[in-house]
């Protein structure tokens, strides 16, 4: 097998396994109970699949033409930058919205978490609801003293 060949076997294995998680990234949307572990399959495998799918394609294009596409490059990047990203952000409002986690969820870490920062918001509001400002903490912290 030349180097060629062995360049674009590497190219093609590359397509296959990103064909590959996005079918399972597939299979997960349908199987998981809820919105939240359906995001996590469609967002973090569907992330590796098209990194795979490019990177397989790009690899093609550069040794079977001697082209380097920059355009794939930048999807590759795109696509890492953006897509856990906007899956974090939209599950962060399914979870502020209160949609129901599945009955199989063990533990809620977040729920703590965001009780305790409306705790500190509360309390860093005057009696109008305007936010103090950090002067007005430390005046306040001063005349309890």
């Amino acid at each position: 097998m030349t180097v060629d060949g062995t360049i674009e076997f590497i190219a093609a294995l590359l397509m296959l396994s990103g064909a590959v998680m996005a079918l399972l990234s597939a299979i997960g949307i349908m199987r998981f109970p809820d919105v939240y572990t359906r995001s996590h399959a469609g967002t973090k495998s569907s992330t590796l699949a098209v990194l795979l799918t490019l990177l397989g394609a790009f690899i093609h294009f550069a040794s079977d033409q001697g082209f380097y596409s920059v355009r794939l490059l930048l999807g590759i990047v795109f696509v890492f930058l953006t897509a856990p990203v906007a899956g974090h952000v939209i599950i962060r409002a399914a979870y502020r919205a209160n949609v129901k986690m599945s009955d199989t969820t063990i533990e809620d870490e977040l729920k703590g978490v965001l009780q305790q920062v409306k705790q500190d918001a509360e309390a860093d509001r005057t009696e109008t609801g305007e936010i103090m400002s950090e002067d007005k903490k430390e005046e306040l912290k001063h005349q309890e003293e």
